[in-house]
């Protein structure tokens, strides 16, 4: 697992801050990241079709479903926070794009992984069947795994990321780390001993959410980082800080949003998985106000750990409250 000396970090410092955030009144980011997120959609179709043309007709199927998974939208927003960091520290957007692609493969991989009868067990994800269900499920498990080795090879690549060979060996190590046992999946394992276990406290489900959610939230923010050289400890370590609350607050977001059941566009009632599930929740754990009560802490959190930076902070500050007040 993260050193308890991360996963407290975000609880630690939002227990010892008294200003109130400025919420801006509506859930959506600002124009420039929607232009981050288009090229972010831009630049994975093109390597999809650079890269996984089918070597024999009879994996045709497999870079179908592929493409299926990496095309179903979503917010992306941790390619999002690779540019918005980066560009916040002027680094030329074109040292960004592997990264952005990179982080963008490994989510997917893991909403893939996620939604498997073995796992979640989910038919829907953005109002479009899950990839086992739109395929199957042994090819979906290879998506996953396909998705994930992807990432890598992006970033290893010197034609697709630019940058110096210490600095791809850098981030390569730096997204293995927050994607595996000591971060994300990690985080999976946690989540799945949570269900049904009523003895899981505070403690316990911070360090699970900074594992299974905050790790990739965190590495999009540090793989900016490693991009961009010359940079002092203090940003270092006060991006890397903001990233750890935000990672927190997007999954305790999540955990308000499941508590209300939906209706597809086929008229059935969605029920979330965690709570079908019967697993471990803030609001179940705390209660719904106190849960609204603690992503306000975080986002004063985030807030006060921006302000000193001047126009890096502001440059980041909108996803923080976009964290805390979107609507899905």
């Amino acid at each position: 697992m993260l050193p308890m000396t991360t996963m407290s970090l975000a609880y630690n410092v939002c227990m010892h801050t008294e200003m109130t955030p400025n919420i801006v009144p509506h859930a959506e980011l600002p124009s420039e990241y929607g232009l981050y997120q288009t090229r972010a959609s831009e630049k994975l179709t093109c390597l999809l079709q650079q890269y996984w043309s089918a070597v024999h007709p009879r994996t045709q199927r497999l870079h179908d479903a592929i493409a299926y998974a990496i095309q179903s939208g979503g917010k992306r927003l941790r390619p999002i926070l690779v540019y918005a960091t980066g560009l916040a520290l002027s680094t030329p957007i074109q040292q960004l794009d592997a990264a952005a692609c990179a982080i963008e493969l490994i989510h997917t991989y893991s909403l893939v992984h996620d939604d498997l009868p073995a796992m979640d067990d989910d038919d829907f994800r953005r109002d479009k069947p899950t990839c086992h269900k739109a395929f199957e499920e042994a090819t979906a498990i290879l998506v996953g795994d396909a998705l994930q080795t992807m990432a890598f090879e992006v970033l290893s690549d010197a034609g697709l990321n630019p940058l110096a060979a210490e600095q791809r060996l850098t981030q390569i190590q730096a997204l293995s780390k927050a994607s595996g046992v000591q971060g994300m999946i990690g985080g999976q394992m946690l989540d799945i001993m949570s269900e049904g276990d009523l003895s899981v406290d505070e403690t316990t489900l911070q360090t699970m959410y900074h594992c299974k959610t905050g790790a990739l939230i965190r590495v999009s923010v540090e793989l900016a980082l490693i991009a961009t050289p010359s940079l002092t400890p203090h940003i270092k370590t006060s991006l890397l800080r903001f990233a750890d609350i935000i990672g927190l607050a997007f999954q305790v977001k999540d955990d308000l949003l499941d508590l209300d059941a939906s209706v597809d566009k086929y008229g059935r009632t969605i029920i979330s998985s965690d709570i079908q599930q019967d697993k471990m929740t803030f609001p179940r754990l705390l209660g719904v106000k106190k849960t609204q009560a603690k992503l306000q802490q975080l986002l004063i959190a985030a807030d006060n750990i921006l302000e000193p930076l001047g126009t890096i902070g502001d440059r980041l500050r909108p996803i923080a409250h976009f964290c805390v007040i979107r609507k899905s």
